[in-house]
């Protein structure tokens, strides 16, 4: 039997190509921050409505819960929100970082917060480690 010849691999090219799906894939990330900032904000105007109409309590035995219960609400989409916010910003200046082959320990930090995002940014955070450490990278950016 014959054995082939092994293939040539041109690590450059396929270095490339794996930076060019991560910075799409930081802007796919950035954009669904943007709809998790959109779901919060159904999100409120619906308890707010729930908890704030008088006649939605009326034929119920229960009386509305206590201002004090949508006050705290307000924090948690407060917190979320710039969360989201904050993650969506990072992303697409990691992605345009990705792009230009550049300011890559700022984007091995928004990588790291991307692991927060259960499951998909997990999952993109760990690519971008992982391909951000190959040293046929990392000489793409030293020059």
């Amino acid at each position: 039997m014959t054995e082939l010849p092994p293939l040539l691999r041109d690590q450059r090219a396929i270095d490339a190509q794996h930076l060019k799906l991560l910075s799409i894939f930081h802007f796919v990330a950035a954009g669904f921050a943007l709809m998790g900032i959109a779901f919060l904000g159904f999100h409120f105007a619906m308890m707010h409505t729930f908890f704030s109409d008088p006649a939605m309590w009326a034929g119920h035995r229960q009386q509305p819960p206590p201002p004090e219960f949508l006050a705290m609400f307000r924090w948690f989409y407060l917190v979320f929100g710039t969360w989201f916010f904050a993650s969506g910003i990072l992303n697409v200046i990691s992605g345009l970082c990705l792009r230009r082959r550049t300011h890559r320990t700022f984007s091995l930090i928004v990588s790291g917060l991307n692991c927060l995002h259960m499951p998909l940014g997990t999952v993109l955070g760990i690519f971008t480690i992982i391909v951000l450490m190959r040293d046929s990278v990392l000489e793409v950016y030293q020059t």
